[in-house]
């Protein structure tokens, strides 16, 4: 099972930036996809991002325009560019590996966002 360390989360005032770093324990070039998951105070964990091995992104719809998901084969790490930031966006940042049938495989441990207003 792919051991997933995620880094970057932080206290930033809202309009700003932050950018999220997953690294694996194994080579995730194989992997099928990667992505981001977030838990928001009060809802349900909520898939915000998404990269297949073939470089195909997907985002939720509260964040498009916002959030850029990028991948490094190389360096087994996936990476989460959060801009324009914003209260509702405080939450658990987790670092997932995404199985063929979109089932999540592993879990990374979270990082915290806090968007202060």
């Amino acid at each position: 099972q792919a051991q997933l360390v995620e880094s970057g989360g932080g206290l930033v005032q809202a309009g700003g930036s932050l950018r999220l770093s997953c690294s694996a324990s194994e080579r995730i070039f194989s992997i099928n996809a990667m992505g981001w998951y977030r838990q928001v105070p009060g809802k349900q964990r909520e898939l915000v991002a998404k990269i297949t091995r073939g470089g195909t992104t997907n985002y939720a719809d509260s964040v498009k325009g916002r959030f850029t998901i990028s991948r490094d084969n190389a360096k087994k790490a996936v990476y989460l560019q959060i801009n324009s930031l914003k209260p509702e966006d405080t939450g658990v940042y987790y670092c997932v590996k995404i199985g063929w049938s979109d089932e999540v495989l592993s879990w990374g441990q979270g990082t915290q966002v806090t968007v202060s207003s």
